[in-house]
């Protein structure tokens, strides 16, 4: 057999993959001929699926005008028209965008946004911005600061300055006599107690995952949660800051998940699937108020070369024109419940799942060696990662990552994009139990407790 060529290239492993040749809808294709069914939607990236004859043509139109205008330089047409169309989409108040290029940029511009807030207004001493343990909102330095992810983390500790965190609502490993609604209540009240331990006159913010991302495998609170950590930071002048990365542009079955909770966060960041994979795009939405003072103190000190692109923005307006024409949020609702209640289904035949999460397409299963106490696999099996190369083998992407604090426990998501069909979905379901049943033939029996 042939060596490969050494590659110039690095990321994050030696991990060995194809060369990519093309993408068709939910389905990608290497260069073999060898199809696979995107069941992950990238890392949650692909809403619209891949190559768009729409996306495409709007995109190379505006190839033939310009492909870049620096901010300070030129106004655009396509960034002030996605700007009102974003605007459009969001909760009344949160009509003011901040273009970047991804996630990470965006969360670091919510929290510099709302530290520049403060100080405009007299109070200098609010710069700790609250979030949750386990939780993920970017790999900057300063997202890392408020993620909740140790792997990750640990390493960076000696550079950054962390930040204070409260435990996420991991309502489905509780143990105890209380009701879901009680349940949500107890974990808001973590942020009160950490606010009055920090001293209320030093926080800034609290941000958080509406539905939960790559560290908590598509977390959903009970609805009591929502409103109680909205009425906390209210009591004490706290910005609330929404993740939506990775839960908007209708993954969830909303536009963006608050609107589930009828939630109005002061800021939200979007990026994913607000391109969809096209161009990278990502912004930060926030009240009217809230930039107007910044600018009346002498402006936002922050920004990105790229912020703004115009053929990242007229990419973004062709993705939001599709969700809209193929009603692609209704879409998420609907596939979202079929596909749930098939990977339900699956608990029947594996005693090794022990949990199936998630809103609309942003779903997840995690898998344990006993369900009654939701104990993890053992770790040194790292079913996360080999349940994932067993699907990949088998034709089918999903995403995984460790669930409890990235050391331990193993969970999946299954999110293909929102333009997935119901035979889809049988197409899904089919190779992913073939999946687990190589997985299940493959680990000791005497691991894993009978349902």
């Amino acid at each position: 057999m042939p060596t490969a060529p050494v590659s110039n290239l690095f990321y994050q492993s030696r991990q060995p993959r194809p060369m990519l040749d093309r993408g068709e809808g939910i389905y990608l294709y290497d260069v073999t001929g060898k199809r696979y069914i995107d069941g992950s939607s990238g890392a949650m990236v692909s809403n619209i699926g891949h190559s768009n004859p729409r996306v495409l043509e709007a995109m190379r139109r505006q190839m033939e005008k310009a492909t870049f205008g620096y901010r300070l330089h030129f106004q655009s047409e396509p960034t002030e028209r996605l700007a009102s169309e974003t605007a459009r989409r969001m909760p009344a108040g949160l009509d003011r965008v901040f273009f970047v290029s991804g996630g990470s940029e965006a969360v670091e511009s919510a929290m510099k946004l709302a530290r520049q807030y403060a100080v405009a207004r007299g109070e200098g001493t609010r710069w700790k911005v609250i979030s949750r343990h386990p939780s993920y909102h970017g790999c900057t330095l300063g997202a890392l600061a408020v993620t909740g992810y140790d792997p990750l983390t640990v390493p960076f500790a000696p550079m950054m300055r962390e930040m204070p965190k409260i435990p996420a609502p991991t309502c489905y490993l509780d143990r105890d006599n209380l009701d879901p609604a009680a349940r949500g209540l107890k974990y808001a009240e973590y942020l009160r107690d950490e606010i009055l331990r920090q001293g209320p006159e030093s926080v800034l913010a609290f941000i958080m995952e509406p539905v939960g991302g790559a560290s908590t495998g598509a977390l959903v609170a009970p609805d009591s949660y929502y409103a109680r950590i909205r009425e906390i930071c209210d009591e004490f002048g706290i910005l609330l800051i929404y993740d939506e990365v990775m839960s908007g542009a209708g993954r969830t079955g909303a536009f963006i998940a608050a609107e589930h909770w009828g939630i109005v966060p002061d800021l939200v960041v979007l990026s994913k699937g607000f391109a969809a994979g096209y161009m990278p795009l990502g912004a930060a939405v926030a009240r009217s108020d809230i930039v107007e003072t910044v600018l009346d103190s002498g402006g936002f000190l922050h920004g990105f070369t790229y912020a703004g692109n115009p053929l990242a923005c007229v990419a973004g307006l062709a993705v939001l024109d599709e969700i809209e024409r193929q009603d692609l949020v209704a879409n998420a609702a609907t596939m979202g419940a079929l596909l749930k209640s098939r990977l339900d289904g699956l608990m029947e035949t594996y005693p090794f799942i022990g949990d199936v999460r998630g809103k609309g397409l942003l779903l997840a299963f995690e898998l344990v060696s006993d369900r009654a106490s939701m104990r993890p696999l053992p770790k040194e099996l790292n079913a996360h990662s080999r349940l994932v190369e067993i699907a990949y083998e088998r034709g089918l992407i999903v995403y995984s990552r460790r669930t409890r604090g990235g050391y331990e426990g193993d969970h999946f998501l299954v999110c293909p994009p929102l333009i997935v069909t119901e035979t889809q979905i049988d197409e899904i379901m089919g190779l992913l139990d073939g999946a687990l049943s190589q997985f299940a033939d493959e680990i000791a029996p005497s691991l894993v407790a009978t349902a």
